[in-house]
């Protein structure tokens, strides 16, 4: 798959990229806040979306709701503190962090079942 990360934390995402192509995906980019995810996810059209909950600049939950406006994109939601995207958005693919990587992978079908045809 083609994955766009999204977490404000740089060493975070370069781990999960890392992470993600051990596994044999394709990281096509590694944004920080929700106005950077929305433009990237534009132009890159990602397979799936993991993005952190709370951004430095903004709101990972805003940015896919933003995103959702073009069409449906899996994502994965992934936080220390899923409060917020449970009250919002309750049947989103979301992993708590930290997690492992069979966590992740797990996470990553949840997120794919829900825009499945």
């Amino acid at each position: 798959m083609r994955i766009l990360i999204v977490d404000d934390d740089e060493i975070i995402g370069m781990l999960l990229a890392e992470m993600l192509e051990d596994m044999g995906h394709e990281v096509c980019g590694i944004e920080t806040s929700e106005a950077a995810a929305v433009r990237a996810a534009a132009k890159l059209s990602p397979d799936l979306i993991i993005i952190d909950v709370t951004l430095g600049e903004g709101s990972g939950v805003a940015a896919v709701r933003q995103i959702l406006l073009s069409g449906p994109v899996s994502h994965l939601f992934v936080s220390g503190d899923l409060t917020a995207v449970r009250a919002l958005m309750p049947t989103a693919a979301m992993l708590h962090k930290p997690y492992n990587e069979a966590q992740l992978v797990s996470g990553m079908q949840r997120a794919v079942a829900e825009v499945a045809p």
